[in-house]
């Protein structure tokens, strides 16, 4: 119906009403044309929910915002009768403000819940409980990215809209859309902040450095991508703790990422033994100890002597497992179990400090003692002997 026809049949309802007085007249229009509104919306969404009975989206947005759209059409309907309407110059104006405030409000709130319900109908495919879920991994973070930077966007676009349709603050509007002058600059100055982590989650969500539960170290901690959101990281540690890291510096600074291209990795076990350990034994051993190992893949198992030093030998055993938590148990389990074998076994093998005696020449003799004799020895003569130390000289 063209708004010209709806002032037209507001004027018939109000001549027909005549004899009441001007404010029932205004209130009796505006209550039917609350009520009609509710009327066409009832009707539109039944008709809406058959055509798309079989689509799950679109209708769980229906139901999460029956309200908001309920609303939104009481605010058209008030508006489209309200130039007919015989109110008074100050309720006139305030309706006036007013609906139009409430309406992109309403608009942007849907678009909000619209975005939230799109991110959750995308993701129901990928699950991350899965054995391998690199895959579920990329789309939860891209998406949850993507849907914190949108969000934002929403609400900014919605907040100036909405400022720009009072003209107290309509300045303050336009500075959201425009940072010219003094105000736009203050405000681009205030948020550069958020424009920098804003910018740098849409660079995470394209390149994505990291996802939801990778495996990373970040200024010498090692943990689990826990949450990302618009501003900031969260890293849940190997200890339970939380570490909170802003979301540019995952575009700007070096960190570790253990499953950028997959949940597997490998683990070392470093060993510090004699030079007479058995390295084949050791070898041996360990391929049978990670067979036996429900944490070990299958995949690798490597020993080898990896350095050599003064006292000891480096003896690194390589094993890989399916995510760096079995990788960690693993490494425990198979350090731990090849030092009992090398302690009831190999005892010679197990790092020692040698002490050898060396002999040498006697000065101005040709008889040779040891390095750090207890007793000297006589000469041939009977002179030059020492007396054993502790020994009492005889009266």
């Amino acid at each position: 119906m063209e708004p010209a026809a709806i002032e037209n049949a507001v004027r018939d309802v109000s001549n027909a009403l005549s004899f009441l007085p001007s404010w029932a007249v205004a209130a009796i229009v505006l209550a039917l044309a609350v009520v009609a509104s509710l009327a066409v919306h009832w009707m539109l969404g039944r008709l809406v929910r058959r055509a798309f009975a079989h689509r799950l989206g679109i209708i769980s947005l229906l139901a999460r915002t029956r309200a908001l759209t309920r609303l939104a059409f009481v605010t058209i309907a008030l508006a489209l009768v309200l130039p007919a309407v015989s109110l008074p110059p100050s309720a006139a104006g305030l309706f006036a403000s007013a609906l139009p405030f409430i309406f992109i409000v309403l608009l942007g709130w849907i678009a909000l819940v619209a975005v939230d319900i799109g991110v959750g109908v995308y993701l129901r495919r990928f699950r991350l409980d899965a054995e391998d879920n690199l895959l579920a991994r990329k789309h939860v973070t891209q998406m949850g990215v993507l849907k914190r930077v949108i969000s934002t966007i929403v609400i900014l676009i919605t907040a100036g809209a909405a400022l720009m349709t009072i003209d107290a603050v309509h300045e303050v509007g336009v500075s959201l859309f425009a940072s010219a002058g003094v105000a736009g600059l203050a405000v681009g100055i205030a948020a550069r902040p958020v424009l920098a982590n804003l910018i740098a989650g849409i660079q995470l969500a394209m390149t994505q450095p990291i996802r939801i539960e990778d495996a990373v170290i970040v200024e010498n901690e090692w943990g689990w991508i826990e949450e990302i959101t618009s501003t900031f990281v969260v890293v849940r540690l190997w200890d339970l703790r939380r570490m909170v890291v802003p979301l540019a510096y995952f575009m700007e600074k070096p960190f570790q990422n253990w499953t950028r291209e997959g949940s597997a990795i490998l683990g070392s076990v470093l060993l510090y033994l004699d030079y007479r350990a058995p390295i084949d034994r050791i070898r041996a051993k360990a391929e049978e100890l990670a067979a036996a190992s429900t944490l070990w893949d299958r995949k690798v198992v490597n020993t080898r002597v990896t350095d050599t030093r003064e006292r000891v030998i480096e003896v690194r055993v390589l094993v890989s497992a399916a995510n760096a938590s079995a990788a960690f148990d693993l490494r425990c389990e198979m350090r731990e179990k090849l030092i009992a074998f090398l302690r009831s076994e190999h005892p010679e093998s197990l790092p020692r400090a040698r002490i050898e005696t060396v002999e040498r020449q006697v000065e101005n003799s040709g008889e040779v003692e040891a390095e750090s004799p207890a007793v000297r020895p006589a000469r041939a003569d009977g002179s030059g002997a020492t007396k054993p130390r502790g020994v009492p000289t005889p009266p």
